[in-house]
């Protein structure tokens, strides 16, 4: 509790739960929708930035962006049918969830720097604090979560 000069208690907020900001889109593969999940994903950065006073790095910021491009990818590339990019996030963590219509669980290859593509769970497993994939009603659901305190807070990012 905080008291005001003039004698009145105010809140500090620190009691009441506060819910993480969640944004959803979908897309259903047609050209550009992979730039347009980027652009999603940073118009909810800027969001986070102002409602949570999230200090987010540029490095962060490229390391979501990242993310959601090779999630939205995998599911633009192996899915049937159109796929829903959810993010959710709180000052501390970033969650990229992508929704898709394949019962095919994605695959992460050995490293292996001769081989040409299928790199993309690996970069999503190197970059993300955590990673799950699983089975769902309408196809399979991938998450990465991203934490928000790696690299160099930017003062102006």
């Amino acid at each position: 509790m905080i008291k005001d000069l003039d004698g009145a208690v105010i809140s500090a907020g620190y009691d009441v739960p506060v819910d993480p900001l969640r944004r959803t889109t979908h897309y259903t593969g047609e050209p550009g929708c992979i730039a347009d999940a980027r652009s999603f994903a940073e118009a909810f950065l800027e969001q986070l930035r102002s409602e949570w006073c999230a200090a987010i790095s540029r490095r962060t910021t490229g390391d979501l962006l990242l993310l959601v491009s090779e999630l939205v990818t995998n599911a633009d590339r192996h899915s049937h049918g159109p796929y829903i990019l959810e993010l959710e996030g709180t000052d501390a963590s970033v969650s990229v969830t992508v929704y898709d219509s394949s019962s095919s669980l994605p695959r992460r290859f050995p490293k292996d720097p001769q081989r040409i593509g299928r790199h993309g769970l690996e970069i999503v497993h190197a970059v993300a604090a955590s990673v799950t994939a699983e089975l769902v009603p309408v196809g399979k659901r991938v998450r990465a979560v991203l934490d928000l305190g790696r690299g160099e807070i930017a003062a102006n990012p």
